[in-house]
């Protein structure tokens, strides 16, 4: 089964930064919007942002002005900037890409230390 790879998580004091990334085979095309979604111990996964096909971004309003999707598309890489990191940002994050399915990662851990 085809799956994205992420990396770059990690332990973190809060007010610090880590960059997630995410390598898409190359055998997925078509791809109409990337992702980062999260998902914390005992709650739901959210989604935290999204970058589509001609660069609109999108993200969660407790996540605006701190963290930043971007994408290389020649290296197929999506990439997700985190700033600022608080606590409640700690949860294993997800990295998603659409097409006509919905391809996932296996997730990275992200733990902010207060």
């Amino acid at each position: 089964q085809v799956q994205l790879v992420e990396s770059g998580g990690g332990l973190v004091q809060a007010g610090g930064s880590l960059r997630l990334s995410c390598a898409v085979p190359g055998s997925i095309v078509s791809i109409n919007t990337f992702g980062w979604y999260r998902q914390a111990p005992g709650k739901q996964r959210e989604l935290v942002a999204t970058i589509t096909s001609v660069g609109r971004t999108n993200y969660a309003d407790s996540v605006k002005g701190r963290f930043a999707i971007s994408r290389d598309i020649a290296k197929n890489t999506v990439y997700l900037q985190m700033n600022s990191l608080k606590p409640e940002d700690t949860a294993v994050y997800y990295c998603n890409a659409a097409t006509n399915r919905n391809y996932w990662g296996q997730g990275t851990q992200v733990t902010v230390s207060s």
